[in-house]
């Protein structure tokens, strides 16, 4: 599916940031900062450049965007003959490395669900050498590391890891990227919930500081 620049909605720590297609993908990011080359690079050419999508199976027949209130918390909404799920996409405040959690909410039915990740450094040029760690996988090119914990088991295929899984109404599946570099220690593991808490208070008060007025 071909999409527009406007078919993107922005999220970021404002040290770097991610662009997210209506159809749930990550299609483009640099890690750590944004002056660093992409790891997801599909917005410049097609999947195999890098990108990281979470989608319904079924066919999607509405898609509905906001974000919540004074943040860059990004909420799609999928709905499907199955039923609606909703995709919570966003960078917590940076600590010891930058992380994006995506929280996968089922709003109601019951909605089978494909995460397809393909990590591709240097703007789709290298394919890191990927293995298994306790709760996911850890991906390596040179200096750099991206690692994704899943609630969700993992396999690979064809150079990308995958994952079909199912939610129903009020479950809450979490993915967690984390960029690090392949010589340095291991960053904690972050809590996707209490990440989601911290992020919005951290937006908040952020946007109090504004005082402008008008339209």
């Amino acid at each position: 599916m071909s999409l527009k620049i406007e078919d993107y909605a922005l999220i970021g720590d404002c040290m770097t940031s991610a662009l997210v297609a209506r159809d749930g993908s990550i299609d483009w990011l640099c890690l750590p900062r944004f002056d660093s080359s992409a790891c997801f690079a599909a917005l410049l050419g097609g999947a195999d450049n890098g990108r990281w999508k979470i989608a319904p199976q079924a066919e999607i027949t509405a898609i509905r965007r906001r974000y919540r209130d004074s943040t860059l918390i990004l909420e799609t909404e999928f709905e499907t003959p199955e039923g609606v799920v909703r995709l919570i996409d966003f960078m917590p405040p940076r600590g010891f490395a930058p992380d994006i959690v995506r929280i996968v909410e089922g709003v109601s039915g019951h909605v089978k669900l494909q995460m397809d990740l393909a990590i591709r450094f240097d703007y789709g040029s290298i394919v890191p050498w990927v293995q298994r760690v306790d709760g996911g996988i850890s991906a390596i090119a040179g200096p750099d590391n991206v690692r994704l914990i899943a609630g969700v088991e993992l396999r690979g295929r064809d150079f990308t890891t995958v994952a079909d899984f199912e939610v129903s109404e009020g479950d809450r599946v979490p993915f967690v990227l984390t960029y690090t570099s392949s010589y340095g220690p291991e960053p904690d593991r972050v809590d996707p919930e209490a990440a989601l808490l911290d992020t919005e208070k951290w937006w908040l008060d952020w946007v109090s500081r504004c005082n402008y007025q008008g339209e």
